[in-house]
């Protein structure tokens, strides 16, 4: 029996009222005229020693969400962290460097508060008229933005009317900005098309896999990585592995890796996860080959060398040649791929080969009807780089958000917007 806005149990005989449920609103649908839009933006970009942008993807792919709100009449207040400021306010990680660029790319005047709270910030949001864009100082350089503060997430939400969500990029970390701030909107929060696309192409790899499912890992850091390869070791057929993370592996199965980067206390895990593979009946493919160098730099003395023998004195800066044929044919013959981390320092023209032939070879496979998700700042900016952006599936903006949500794992970003 259900009466309106109301339950019975019968259990108990008692009428219950239930809980409104708050339900997400769909942002295509949704219409912005006359509302202040408050926008959680992934603008966290690397800037040169001249604040000059050197990657502006996550900014470009921002731009639909906020020329949708001006277009239907609304005004668009963005809020994002850049870099990782230790004491507070700090011009080097100032977001007022990234003004020039996004006027160029909305064609329309943007407005910046010199904090994200406070009477400026209330002043501005609240003098937005149709069509203006007003950008927040960095939310990082309150130390309650990580923390998640209630009181502080209070304070940003009063500047508007509704809550988009379209930074995936920090979806995983229960921030102030985006897993608190929600529930201020309890019936005006939703998804940018940043996050809605995201969440659908992630859930494509994760429920619609067609096998053989490929995941590439590389990239310097072991640490964040292999527990990563664990939560994925149950869900791939092949694991591909590069960067700076094959020599923790190689040295935990052992080979020798003269002074190429390793991380000592992770070498019993590498041997686990190995074996944890092994168990899995999933094929991990270490590079057989390596091209090393004398110096971590581009004009250093370099040549190829079997990974497993590399000489004192020397490191491995990218994968070898036959690496490269084996990943290659893996990748080829796969129907889903899933790539976070460069083979090496692809930054150096000497050491790109492995991550620039993976790269095409992603692109070659997904030509041939494989579905391909490419994840990870790096891997972004390596896809950028050799121009092969709109021949892969989909580029996640967000690396670590990507990894855990691939994991299983619920990410407060994307709850707080789906209610749960």
């Amino acid at each position: 029996m259900n009466y309106s806005g109301h339950f019975y149990n019968f259990a108990t005989r008692e009428i219950i009222p239930v809980k409104k449920n708050h339900s997400m609103k769909i942002f295509k649908d949704y219409n912005f005229n006359g509302k202040r839009a408050l926008i959680r933006v992934d603008f966290n970009v690397p800037l040169d020693e001249n604040y000059h942008i050197t990657d502006t993807s996550r900014i470009d792919a921002a731009i639909p969400t906020i020329k949708k709100i001006l277009k239907d009449g609304g005004s668009a207040i963005l809020m994002s962290h850049l870099g990782r400021p230790k004491e507070g306010p700090t011009d080097k990680y100032s977001l007022k460097h990234l003004l020039p660029y996004l006027k160029d790319k909305l064609g329309v005047p943007v407005k910046f508060a010199d904090d994200c709270i406070g009477e400026q910030a209330m002043k501005l949001a609240a003098g937005l008229k149709s069509r203006e864009v007003l950008l927040l100082e960095n939310l990082r350089f309150y130390k309650q933005e990580e923390k998640g503060d209630e009181e502080f997430a209070g304070k940003l939400a009063r500047l508007g009317d509704v809550y988009v969500n379209d930074a995936f990029g920090t979806a995983h970390r229960a921030h102030a900005s985006t897993a608190i701030i929600a529930k201020f909107f309890p019936e005006n929060k939703m998804f940018g098309y940043i996050m809605e696309d995201e969440v659908k192409n992630i859930d494509r790899v994760l429920k619609n896999t067609e096998r053989p499912f490929t995941a590439i890992l590389g990239g310097a850091k072991v640490s964040g990585k292999i527990e990563i390869i664990n939560n994925l070791i149950d869900k791939v057929d092949n694991l591909l592995i590069g960067g700076g993370m094959m020599f923790t592996f190689i040295k935990a199965l052992g080979g020798e890796i003269g002074s190429s980067l390793v991380e000592d206390d992770l070498l019993q895990l590498a041997r686990e996860t190995s074996d944890k593979a092994e168990a899995n009946n999933v094929k991990i493919y270490i590079p057989q080959d390596a091209i090393i160098a004398s110096a971590f730099t581009n004009d250093a003395d370099w040549k190829e060398s079997g990974s497993t023998n590399i000489p004192d004195g020397w490191m491995g800066l990218d994968i070898g040649p036959k690496a490269i044929q084996a990943y290659r044919e893996v990748i080829l013959n796969s129907k889903t791929i899933l790539w976070n981390g460069p083979m090496g320092v692809f930054e150096m023209s000497n050491f790109e080969a492995g991550t620039k032939a993976i790269a095409e070879a992603v692109a070659e496979a997904t030509q041939n009807g494989a579905f391909s998700l490419i994840g990870g700042g790096d891997s972004v900016a390596a896809i950028n780089k050799y121009h092969l952006k709109d021949k892969v599936s989909y580029v996640s903006t967000g690396g670590g958000a990507m990894l855990e949500y691939i994991e299983g794992k619920e990410l407060p970003g994307v709850a707080a917007i789906k209610g749960h």
